[in-house]
């Protein structure tokens, strides 16, 4: 999905365990075109099931995440929902877990969700701007309409505000969506303060 990437790590492994750099500014700078100003780094776990997401936030700033499973394993989707984009409605996912040990970038406008597929999963990000209430949307992750593959096992377990979060027309129809334009402008600026 353009915007989004996925990180894999070289994992170093002998007798005691493993070693990895989780995140390296310099491999997200070259892949993303600047650097992930870090704001905050936020850590969940979930128990089985539980679907989180599809979050993002009002552009501008919007906010960028870098995210990682640090214990059991999600599946975790990215969903285009910049209004204009070429890939607009279009989703992909990535399993993250202990074993592959990657990671996700997912640039501003796009909406970011993952669902815990073990007992206890846990998950950390590190996100470019503060979390703010009022600039934070939601669409809701078992839309019909984006027809994202969750596995049907186990049954999602959503909070409150993620089951009343609007289907992607509605989001739209609110006028919540960011514009893609907007967003293309976002990265464009972010990348030529670090060239200055």
């Amino acid at each position: 999905m353009p915007n989004s990437f996925e990180v894999v790590p070289q994992i170093w492994e002998d007798d005691r365990g493993s070693f990895l750099e989780w995140y390296r500014w310099e491999a997200v700078s070259e892949a993303v075109g600047h650097p992930l100003n870090l704001a905050q780094a936020n850590c969940s776990t979930s128990r089985r099931g539980s679907l989180r997401g599809l979050h993002f936030a009002e552009v501008a700033p919007g906010q960028a995440k870098y995210v990682t499973c640090v214990g059991g394993a999600v599946l975790d989707v990215v969903v285009d929902i910049r209004v204009g984009s070429p890939t607009f409605g279009s989703w992909d996912s990535v399993r993250l877990d202990t074993r592959n040990r990657s990671a996700v970038y997912v640039a501003e406008g796009l909406a970011h969700g993952f669902l815990a597929l073990t007992e206890e999963a846990t998950v950390v990000y590190l996100c470019n701007q503060v979390y703010a209430p009022g600039r934070e949307h939601a669409v809701h992750p078992l839309d019909p309409a984006l027809a994202i593959d969750w596995p049907s096992e186990p049954a999602a377990l959503l909070s409150a505000k993620d089951a009343a979060a609007p289907s992607l027309a509605q989001a739209q129809a609110l006028g919540l969506l960011p514009d893609y334009a907007a967003c293309l402008a976002l990265y464009r600026d972010a990348a030529e303060r670090v060239s200055r």
